[in-house]
Order: C-alpha cells, then sequence, then structure tokens
C-alpha cells in the first residue's frame, strides 16, 4: 500500500466510475440494449459499445452467459467434497484436473491450502444421485486418497464480483 491507497492493477486503474456502472448494468442483466445501457450510464450507445469492447479486450468481461436455475432443471442438492490426492506431482495434479473438467456435475473445483488439496462443488439431483456420481466418475479418477463430502443445506449467499 502506498498513501493509504490499495495499488490496482492495470484493467482496475483504467476502470473509471462510468465502467463499473456498465459492468453493473451488464451484470445484473446482459441482454440490455446498448441504448438502454446508454440512458441508464448517462452515454451514447455508440460510447457504451466502445467502453465494452475495451472491457472485453482488457479481459474484465470474459463471456456473456445465463444464469441457471438448477433446482428447476432437477438438481435440488449440491454437495462440497474435500479431497486429498496420494501424489502432488505436475502430471497428477494435471490429469486430475483434466479429469474433473470433463464431469459436468461438477460446478467449481479449487486446488487450496489446508488439510485437503481440494474442495468441489458438486451439482446433484437426490442423495442416490450422488452415490451414482461418485461410484461411476468421482472415485474412478486415480490418485484419490481421502475424501469427505457434505451436503449444502441451504445457500446464505450467492454473489457476483462487489464492484466499487
Amino acid at each position: 500500500m502506498k498513501n493509504n491507497r490499495q495499488e490496482l492493477t492495470p484493467a482496475e486503474e483504467s476502470t473509471d466510475p462510468v465502467d463499473l456502472a456498465i459492468l453493473r448494468v451488464l451484470r445484473d442483466d446482459s441482454r440490455h440494449t446498448l441504448q438502454e445501457i446508454g440512458a441508464m450510464v448517462g452515454l451514447s450507445a455508440t460510447s457504451c459499445w466502445t467502453r465494452i469492447k475495451k472491457l472485453e479486450a482488457q479481459g474484465v468481461i470474459k463471456r456473456y452467459t445465463v444464469d441457471l436455475d438448477p433446482a428447476k432443471l432437477g438438481y435440488n442438492d449440491f454437495v462440497i467434497v474435500q479431497l486429498t490426492l496420494e501424489s502432488h506431482t505436475d502430471e497428477t495434479l494435471y490429469e486430475f484436473g483434466r479429469v474433473l473438467a470433463t464431469i459436468p456435475e461438477i460446478q467449481e473445483a479449487y486446488l487450496v491450502s489446508g488439510d485437503y488439496d481440494y474442495y468441489i462443488r458438486i451439482a446433484v439431483r437426490d442423495t442416490r444421485d450422488y452415490e451414482r456420481l461418485l461410484r461411476e466418475k468421482l472415485y474412478k479418477i486415480p490418485g484419490i486418497r481421502h475424501s469427505k463430502s457434505s451436503f449444502v443445506l441451504r445457500v446464505l449467499k450467492e454473489a457476483s464480483v462487489p464492484l466499487g
């Protein structure tokens, strides 16, 4: 920190209040037209388009997507799985990550510090579906030494990245 100011990345330094306003609009509903976004942030549609293209080029905007309701698609439960691997070679870690990427029920996977190597969030229909996924997919991955599973009882908070 310098002069009580947190150091910013180049993308953050160039993200002014108008860019942040555009990002808030897109984060909340990316289907707005350029004209609607412009009206909300006080710019022309052309100026909005230019700023959005700049944010995309900087990698601030990674992609556009739709937010699906898992329960309406039959995924009523989430399980947090903590995993430890037998080995931590580059090859083992790469292969483990590659296999995880092929399992659609796995929503997120984090390599973490602490007692376990990975935290994984898995969407399942119910406990039988989770048992099937363990047998047919997760436990077939070579190198897993130990796992611990916890069913999510209730989601208390889900949030996007905070914007200034």
